[in-house]
């Protein structure tokens, strides 16, 4: 039988990309089925393995150095959906991540990243297909790795992870896809709109997973939420939030009311930790 744990590892691992995708479909399938244990208290080693697996290209370069993303030429749109690829790309390591570096956390915890890692894969595809369809691919361009290397900071301790990976970094994109899927409306690509707004509608579940397990860390170290998250945002060195913020998904994500009023207060600052 399968552990999970030890799959995921396995899968994040993997530099093949499609390869990836379907590793981690497969293993979703199998957990859906009952067919694959949790070892939730085995620490694994995986100092014999360069993680993440990733393809070799895209080439990684510092942000600034990113092709612009313009909405006026194919080839710029087809940047745009390169960026979002490989933002999902490495969503699906960040999830694969989350389960096997952390023991000891309840058995939905593993439950949840599991079903986020798989929603990514499923973001990944229908992205890169949407590429494909336009004669791009992903790999075509050079991309950043400031995602992982917030994660790559977060690997000592869950609550730092929690806090500044999917309420940080990921709940970005709950303020950046609305504006993107407007942008593909007024071009009238409707399967463009259409793969942003499934993006969307699960991020706000992968943002509220966060959330979720944050508070659960919080409250089990009888700590203040807010003050905590501001610790650990100065600690691990978290990027600065940036507005203008989509108070609505974000309540949605579950950020708590006095979270939001200390963003909305800031809202029309550049730079903003709550």
């Amino acid at each position: 039988m399968l552990e999970l744990r030890e799959t995921a590892l396995a899968i994040l691992a993997n530099t093949d990309a499609q390869t990836k995708v379907s590793q981690l479909f497969q293993l979703f399938d199998e957990y859906q089925h009952q067919r694959v244990s949790i070892d939730l208290s085995r620490t694994l080693d995986a100092r014999s393995l360069h993680l993440p697996g990733r393809p070799l290209k895209p080439e990684l370069v510092p942000p600034l150095q990113v092709p612009k993303r313009r909405m006026d030429t194919p080839d710029g749109r087809a940047i745009l959906w390169h960026s979002l690829a490989h933002i999902e790309f490495n969503a699906m390591n960040l999830a694969l991540d989350a389960i096997w570096r952390f023991p000891d956390m309840p058995k939905q915890y593993y439950e949840d990243w599991l079903k986020v890692a798989k929603e990514e894969a499923y973001h990944f595809s229908l992205v890169n297909e949407h590429m494909q369809s336009h004669g791009f691919a992903y790999g075509d361009f050079p991309a950043h790795n400031s995602l992982w290397e917030i994660v790559e900071r977060t690997t000592d301790a869950v609550i730092a992870r929690m806090a500044l990976v999917p309420r940080t970094m990921e709940a970005r994109g709950l303020d950046a896809v609305p504006g993107i899927r407007d942008r593909f409306k007024q071009i009238k690509d409707a399967r463009a709109v259409e793969i942003l707004e499934i993006i969307l509608r699960d991020e706000i579940g992968h943002v509220l997973i966060g959330n979720h397990w944050f508070n659960f860390l919080c409250s089990q170290d009888n700590v203040s939420p807010i003050a905590t998250y501001r610790e650990l945002a100065r600690k691990y060195q978290a990027p600065a939030l940036r507005g203008p913020f989509n108070i609505e998904a974000r309540k949605q994500a579950g950020f708590t009311v006095e979270e939001l009023d200390l963003l909305d207060a800031a809202s029309n600052k550049k730079h903003v930790h709550v």
